[in-house]
């Protein structure tokens, strides 16, 4: 029998450090091989992708698809995309057990999702969200799984400081904040917005955005008071960034290959994720190769010949592990 899993309070963390760093949830990479990659290297929270509930409660192909574990994944956070309080809920019943919280997402701003009436549009109904919030956790009420928020700011601060108060007053355990409104995407993040937002509620605050080296996740917290920094694409380039590296280290990649010769990680994204990390490693022409590669042995040797120091030759070739499939997803033992 396999020991049971443990669980890690986020809320108790937040008391605990003085700056929870957090690895954003990223649709097709915060993936369980990235997941404990990053963990490697001081970061303290990791999420999901975004999983759509409705599909994760209807479909248990979709369940072990989207939703991957081990003992070892915690603290492990998975974000849903819902537009009502039933489909929240009863995702979050289906992984509670098996992750430490839930977090809904507000702050998705694509098109695509605001078609469906989920992501960052939710936030013109902050009556809808809050009533997603409050049912969930009436539903679990217990105090070491986190049910959080992420959201996005509205230029009229008083907007956004009435959503923040509403959400409060549901028993959310946190908030993360987008320092962008929905319609901004390269624009400067509004740290002072996110500064107001900590000055406005009791719970703890996460600031997202621009967040891309340790240095910045120092400033991000000293500018904005936030308890927590969440980091997402600067974390594809360098996962080994809440350790102090201005670049991925290629130790790093060798524990990424080395991850992955004992999970079943299909090519694509175990190439992709190299494809990230190796970018400041490699010139404009090498990277055309390099991405241009379709089996996984070419991509180890070039890697080899690449970076002597690399020493892939020392990894263990293993047979991959089988999952073993339950009604929350796959459990990884």
């Amino acid at each position: 029998m396999s020991p049971p899993r443990k669980s890690t309070s986020v809320v108790e963390l937040f008391e605990e450090k003085a700056l929870v760093k957090m690895c954003a949830p990223m649709v097709r990479y915060t993936r369980l091989p990235f997941r404990m990659l990053v963990r490697e290297y001081d970061t303290d929270v990791v999420f999901t992708p975004m999983i759509l509930a409705d599909s994760f409660v209807k479909s248990e192909q979709c369940r072990h698809h989207e939703f991957t574990t081990c003992l070892e994944d915690t603290p492990l956070l998975v974000q849903f995309a819902a537009k009502n309080a039933t489909d929240f809920a009863d995702a979050a019943e289906l992984v509670y057990g098996n992750s430490d919280g839930v977090d809904l997402n507000c702050g998705c701003p694509q098109s695509w999702a605001c078609r469906e009436g989920i992501g960052a549009c939710m936030l013109r109904t902050p009556e809808v969200v809050a009533d997603v919030l409050r049912q969930t956790r009436n539903r679990i009420a217990d105090p070491k799984f986190s049910i959080s928020v992420k959201i996005r700011i509205f230029l009229d601060i008083r907007r956004t400081i009435d959503l923040v108060r509403q959400l409060e007053a549901t028993g959310v355990d946190f908030i993360t904040v987008h320092g962008r409104t929905m319609q901004e995407r390269g624009q400067p993040v509004h740290l002072d917005y996110i500064k107001t937002v900590v000055d406005s509620v009791r719970i703890p605050v996460v600031a997202n955005g621009d967040v891309d080296s340790l240095k910045k996740a120092y400033h991000t917290q000293e500018v904005t008071g936030a308890k927590g920094v969440m980091s997402a694409r600067a974390m594809l380039e360098n996962p080994a960034m809440y350790g102090g590296y201005e670049k991925t280290p290629l130790s790093c990649v060798k524990r990424w290959i080395e991850i992955n010769e004992n999970l079943n990680t299909h090519f694509t994204m175990f190439h992709r994720h190299l494809i990230h990390m190796c970018e400041s490693h490699l010139t404009k022409s090498e990277r055309r190769v390099f991405n241009n590669l379709t089996e996984k042995d070419d991509v180890l040797n070039y890697l080899a010949d690449k970076f002597e120091d690399l020493d892939i030759s020392t990894i263990e070739r293993k047979h991959s592990s089988q999952l073993s499939p339950t009604p929350e997803g796959n459990i990884q033992n």
